[in-house]
């Protein structure tokens, strides 16, 4: 891998890690088209696109620094220093138990189906194509039937787990876990801003934990300058998520996501196409 192919890749999941649009598809179809996907070994490219998240949590620490400060400060404070009852805590308390609730279903199922997730099934266009655009369909549902009236306050427990569960299908490539989360949160009847924020803010567990848990298996086999390129295509990706994060969240206070939906849809069709003029191999 070229210092200009990590950084394109890179750009491309920071830019596709927050919008609703799938990182995984879009990073393995960037893949394909420059042969950097080995067919005997797919592991490889999923322990870096994992390691490359890293990036993209690197961008919603620094954006939301002063809630995750706050967040963290009142769970300690309310659960170990001062003990409240649940009721009795603080929003940003809560938030922690929320964060934390919400991560349990995508790590057993991440952890369950963890061979299939690296398996070569993930890489397959058809898989990304096709959830690509069921899952657009899906948002364009939630759009036409969420309320927006939920502000961040009105987060519940069970809101966390549906959310959480919502956010284990992005195990499968083409997705999208903001995609997934946001699209579970508007059938809840959050808001649109809302349910990307929060979608941001839960994102954080999975991402730290994949992302380390890819880094420390792809030391086996990334040499110097492999590790170069991961580095280059980490801190691009930083930069990129840490703009479209801001970009997404202004965005979503005073418009739709049909315009994410039309275009999840629009490039499921032209990966078939590409597909079946063998100009990309599924």
């Amino acid at each position: 891998m070229s210092i200009l192919e990590a950084i394109l890749l890179g750009i491309i999941q920071g830019l596709t890690e927050f919008l609703p649009i799938s990182s995984t598809g879009h990073l393995t179809v960037a893949g394909k088209l420059m042969n950097l996907i080995s067919p005997e070994h797919p592991e490889h490219w999923t322990s870096f696109i994992a390691v490359i998240q890293l990036g993209t949590l690197a961008a919603i620490l620094i954006y939301f620094w002063n809630d995750l400060l706050k967040i963290t400060i009142d769970f300690f404070k309310d659960n170990l220093f001062a003990r409240k009852s649940f009721s009795n805590q603080s929003l940003n308390s809560k938030m922690g138990w929320y964060i934390i609730i919400g991560s349990i279903p995508v790590v057993i199922i991440g952890l369950g189906f963890k061979d299939v997730i690296e398996g070569a099934l993930t890489k397959n266009l058809y898989v990304i194509s096709g959830s690509l655009i069921v899952l657009g369909i899906i948002l364009a549902i939630a759009e036409k039937l969420g309320k927006f009236k939920k502000d961040i306050k009105d987060i519940k427990w069970y809101d966390a787990i549906i959310v959480g569960f919502a956010q284990s299908l992005a195990l499968i490539p083409g997705s999208s876990r903001s995609g997934t989360t946001i699209t579970a949160g508007i059938f809840l009847g959050f808001k649109r801003e809302t349910a990307a924020r929060f979608s941001f803010l839960l994102s954080v567990p999975a991402i730290l934990g994949s992302g380390l848990l890819q880094l420390y298996e792809a030391l086996e086999f990334i040499d110097s300058s492999g590790m170069i390129t991961l580095i280059i295509a980490t801190v691009a990706s930083a930069i990129s998520g840490y703009l479209t994060i801001g970009f997404l969240l202004k965005f979503l206070r005073s418009n739709s996501t049909f315009v994410f939906v039309f275009y999840r849809i629009l490039i499921g069709i032209v990966i078939i196409i590409l597909i079946f003029n063998n100009l990309i191999s599924a």
